[in-house]
């Protein structure tokens, strides 16, 4: 196939300060073959004044009304107005390097069908980058670089949602973005993962990511953490769970409990673990706790670990090596 077009997904929302910045790094392409679907989630700035005076100097760019309320919807609107035969996603309010469509149009030209394209990312702020977000760079562009992001894709979303690209067909297989279900690009991560589409490592970045307090995904309650617990359980026990092994928890904190009270809404036996002796014994949602030496009298289980202390996680794999059990087989870090 020569020179595909690229269907970039923009859906936005008040970002009038940065839709010049993000639209002009789509025009300085060195990729030229691309249509932009922009589809505006009811903003009450000039938002879609920005995107209509874009629009009519270049009719690669093309401005919708979202067709329901909130960014999913917004990003089916997208889809059913496109037609290039790769797909891609971007946010109004980033910038992308100027060699980014090119990079993931000639690794997908190279690799074919049944890929995923992705990129390294940089965050950027006005105020400077928080040490969280610093860490969640670094470790993903780690798991880029060797392509082995479905490695971790239980601790947190392992593609950048404005930084992929795939095949059309490929898109629609993996159920493209009709379900409903938030963080919407989380749930995209793990249908491409159900779907066995290999991701392309990339040493290169080619987003620039941009954070500052209003962004949909410090604000909007689709992004809170329950949303990432809900979503990681629903995956693990449609993808990897072994319903013949012993389903255990490790942790009860937060995330552990938060875990183990889904698991007993859903009727799902399991052993729960910690090593905190002020829990070691009692009952929480009717599950008693109990000390992590009971892994070693569990014949063949599965391990969800909800554990976030990096040195506790470090121990934590060393015991699991110990008893011979492999990560994203025996245990999962949900953390």
């Amino acid at each position: 196939m020569q020179n595909p077009t690229v269907s970039l997904f923009i859906p936005f929302k008040n970002t009038q300060e940065y839709l010049p910045a993000c639209l002009d790094s789509i025009l300085a392409q060195t990729y030229p073959y691309w249509e932009v679907l922009a589809v505006d989630d009811y903003s009450e700035d000039k938002s879609r004044k920005v995107l209509e005076a874009y629009a009519k100097k270049d009719n690669r760019i093309k401005v919708y009304p979202n067709s329901g309320n909130g960014i999913i919807p917004a990003l089916q609107t997208a889809y059913a107005h496109s037609s290039g035969d790769l797909v891609s996603r971007m946010d109004s309010d980033d910038i992308m390097k100027p060699n980014r469509l090119e990079v993931m149009a000639e690794s997908l030209g190279s690799h074919g069908r049944g890929h995923v394209a992705v990129g390294q990312v940089q965050y950027f702020s006005h105020r400077g980058i928080s040490d969280g977000y610093a860490r969640y760079e670094t470790w993903l562009n780690a798991l880029t670089a060797n392509g082995n992001n479905y490695n971790e894709i239980y601790k947190e979303c392992v593609i950048p949602s404005p930084c992929w690209m795939v095949y059309r067909d490929d898109f629609e297989l993996s159920d493209a973005f009709r379900p409903n279900r938030y963080p919407e690009d989380y749930d995209l991560t793990f249908r491409f993962y159900e779907n066995q589409l290999k991701i392309i490592p990339c040493n290169e970045v080619l987003h620039l990511w941009r954070d500052y307090d209003t962004r949909t995904s410090r604000t909007h309650e689709h992004y809170a953490q329950n949303y990432f617990l809900d979503i990681k359980l629903h995956y693990f026990l449609k993808l990897d769970r072994d319903p013949m092994r012993p389903l255990v928890v490790w942790g009860a904190g937060f995330k552990g409990k938060s875990i183990a009270k889904s698991l007993v809404n859903q009727e799902l036996d399991f052993v729960w673990l910690c090593d905190n002796p002020a829990k070691i014994g009692k009952k929480i949602y009717g599950q008693e706790l109990v000390h992590f030496e009971m892994l070693r009298q569990l014949k063949n289980p599965q391990s969800l670990v909800t554990v976030a202390n990096e040195t506790a996680q470090k121990e934590i794999r060393e015991f699991f090596s110990t008893l011979g059990q492999q990560a994203m087989k025996d245990y999962f870090f949900f953390c």
